[in-house]
């Protein structure tokens, strides 16, 4: 399985501009520049796309780890908070934090967070990254 997506740019890296595309058409020249990726401009970036897919893989693995516990979640929210800093040899992602609201009925605590570290280590996108991942889960009754 592939998937892809495109990019186009024109102009210098604080004046110009661009737009990403997904071949699934849910992204369709989608605005993104300097100013959405530094600054609040209106339009995406990449980390905010890296956040996206980041939470939405932890929370699809997570629902198949409970699953294979003979769980299955009422409701998982997950929120990715991607952390972009200026370091001494330029920019890097230097951590995903994933924030998980989970309400699973009949899940023990340490069910839930053997669940959760499987979903952690196993999602494809949590092994893509390089980087810190985090995660602060909280079971609602």
């Amino acid at each position: 399985m592939k998937r892809t997506a495109s990019a186009q740019w024109r102009g210098d890296l604080k004046s110009g501009a661009g737009n990403i595309s997904t071949a699934s058409g849910v992204l369709s020249g989608t605005a993104y520049s300097f100013h959405t990726r530094f600054e609040d401009g209106k339009g995406t970036n990449p980390e905010e796309l890296l956040a996206a897919a980041h939470a939405g893989c932890f929370t699809m693995a997570l629902s198949a780890q409970l699953a294979g516990a003979g769980l299955t979640a009422e409701s998982l929210e997950t929120t990715c908070t991607i952390s972009l800093e200026k370091l001494a040899d330029g920019f890097a992602i230097t951590e995903s934090h994933l924030d998980l609201k989970a309400h699973v009925p009949g899940a023990t605590q340490e069910a839930f967070d053997t669940a959760v570290k499987g979903a952690e280590t196993g999602c494809p996108v949590s092994k893509l990254y390089k980087t810190k991942i985090t995660v602060t889960a909280v079971l609602a009754g």
